[in-house]
């Protein structure tokens, strides 16, 4: 339930429902007052005072204050139908009531802007925190391939006539892999620019994940004896995805999973159909994910205290945010023989190439 804020009330409508809440209550207690007497009138009057002060600015609350003392002193208090007030007792009841009401708004009303400082300083401290690790990673992540690309085009355009054939190559491996280094970090930040501003909307149209699994591990980099295991499912309809959004997906958790498993590890994916759901499953046999780590790795810019260099930390974010833009879940488990466990549910249209041959 969205709470109910002040501003979202103007000046007008504040001060209308103030006297209308401190005329309601009146009117009932007027009609019960032989059940209730004037003590309560005056607790109940308290009480409508002390809610406006939580919602409302400082002036309409004021306002209602001053207007539940004198409905109480003309309608409730002795001799009544006149402000006039014959016992001492009532008077300071009176008095007493006008001060505390009007206190009690000031107080309320401090209190609640303190809080709203309070949450508005801790807010913006939050996203300082949250630029600082972006700059610090980028400073680290985009200056590195970056460098490496100019000094290996440098040495290139000095010593190109005394370099070797293979020395030629070795360094255009080098400017090669520092662009794709680059260029996903990039693709991170625009994607991750997407969805903070709510501009994704998921393009859907007829996929096979069998052939998308296939491109993502064609272009895979692996380590020395990774393996990445799959096993196309013949019996996996089409569905109605958004293409990029689904192989950005598999690029990441398999990106993620070659950078944190160590060589000689199996990466296995699997796809399937379960409770008209697409069900994708990417798996391996590394340490896994400390129990202390799992509710945070999808958190923007979380690396964890293991993370190994490169990265910053928006990967797995930019997973879940495309997942939860199909309406889909992602849930995140260690093997019980160890290992990180990937498990994506999406409600999507499955037609089968017969079907959709028909349509």
């Amino acid at each position: 339930m969205k709470p109910l804020k002040p501003r979202e009330f103007s000046k007008p409508t504040q001060y209308f429902i103030s006297i209308v809440l401190v005329l309601l209550i009146a009117t009932a207690c007027y009609f019960s007052i032989n059940y209730i007497g004037n003590k309560v009138v005056a607790l109940l009057l308290l009480m409508i005072v002390s809610l406006l002060a939580m919602l409302f600015d400082i002036l309409p609350v004021l306002v209602a204050s001053a207007l539940s003392a004198l409905i109480w002193n003309f309608f409730f208090i002795p001799p009544v139908y006149t402000f006039h007030i014959d016992n001492a007792e009532d008077l300071l009841m009176f008095l007493l009531y006008f001060v505390i009401a009007s206190v009690n708004a000031v107080l309320t009303f401090k209190i609640r802007n303190a809080e709203n400082k309070g949450r508005d300083r801790e807010e913006k401290e939050k996203t300082i925190i949250l630029y600082n690790t972006l700059l610090n990673s980028l400073s680290h992540e985009l200056r590195t391939p970056i460098s490496t690309i100019i000094g290996a085009v440098d040495t290139l355009n000095e010593s190109k006539d005394r370099l070797s054939v293979d020395q030629q190559n070795e360094l255009l491996s080098q400017i090669e892999m520092a662009s794709i280094r680059l260029n996903r970090q990039v693709d991170n930040l625009l994607n991750m620019s997407r969805l903070e501003t709510g501009m994704l909307k998921p393009n859907l149209d007829w996929c096979d994940l069998n052939e998308l699994i296939y491109n993502v591990i064609q272009k895979a980099t692996l380590k020395e004896k990774q393996i990445i295991e799959f096993s196309p499912n013949e019996r996996l309809p089409l569905y109605k995805l958004d293409r990029g959004l689904i192989q950005q997906i598999f690029k990441n958790l398999v990106h993620n999973a070659i950078n944190y498993t160590p060589e000689n590890t199996i990466i296995s994916i699997e796809a399937s159909e379960q409770n008209d759901n697409c069900v994708i499953v990417i798996s391996d046999n590394g340490k896994g994910i400390s129990e202390s780590e799992v509710p945070f790795v999808f958190d923007k810019f979380y690396r964890g205290p293991n993370s190994k260099a490169g990265g910053i930390g928006l990967g797995l974010s930019i997973v879940k945010g495309f997942v939860e833009a199909h309406n889909g879940r992602i849930k995140l488990e260690n093997n019980i023989n160890g290992g990180a466990k990937f498990t994506i549910e999406i409600p999507a249209e499955a037609s089968y190439i017969n079907n959709l041959n028909n349509e």
